[in-house]
C-alpha cells in the first residue's frame, strides 16, 4: 500500500513539474521617456524644448480624426472601408466585400470564401455581417 501511494504522489509530482516549466518573463523595452520640461539648458519650467509657443500659453488640441476601422484589410490592399457597411469593398471585384479573414460576394445570392480566388461557398443573409445582408436584400 505504502508503494502504491509513492507511485501516484510521484506521478502527481512530475505531471505538476511538466507544468511549471514555462521560460522566464523578459521585459521588452520600455517606453522612451524625454526630459521633463525646463530640465534642459536654456529653457524655463513651462516651455517645451524646441517650442516656438510662449511658457504657460495652452497647446491646441487636434480635433480627432474619423475612427479607424475596427477589422484588418484584405490581403493585396485593393479595398476601401465602408463605415456604413462595417467591411473591406474590394475594388477589383464587383459587389465583393472582406472582413474578419472572410470574403463575401453578392452575385444574386450570397457566397463568401477565405480567398478571394474561391471556391466560394453559398449561404444565406445569415451568413454574412448584418448590414450586407440588410443592403442586398432588397435588390
Amino acid at each position: 500500500m505504502n508503494a502504491g501511494l509513492r507511485v501516484v504522489l510521484l506521478g502527481l509530482a512530475i505531471s505538476l513539474a511538466a507544468c511549471t516549466t514555462n521560460e522566464p518573463y523578459v521585459p521588452g523595452p520600455g517606453p522612451v521617456i524625454g526630459p521633463a520640461p525646463g530640465s534642459l539648458p536654456g529653457s524655463t519650467p513651462g516651455s517645451v524644448p524646441g517650442s516656438t509657443r510662449a511658457p504657460g500659453k495652452p497647446v491646441a488640441i487636434p480635433a480627432p480624426s474619423a475612427p479607424s476601422p475596427s477589422y484588418a484589410p484584405p490581403p493585396g490592399g485593393n479595398s476601401h472601408w465602408d463605415a456604413s457597411l462595417g467591411v473591406h469593398v474590394i475594388d477589383t471585384a464587383p459587389n465583393t466585400f472582406y472582413r474578419q479573414r472572410t470574403y463575401y460576394r453578392w452575385d444574386n445570392g450570397w457566397t463568401w470564401s477565405s480567398s478571394l480566388n474561391g471556391p466560394w461557398q453559398a449561404t444565406d443573409t445569415s451568413g454574412v455581417p448584418a448590414a450586407l445582408g440588410r443592403r442586398f436584400s432588397t435588390q
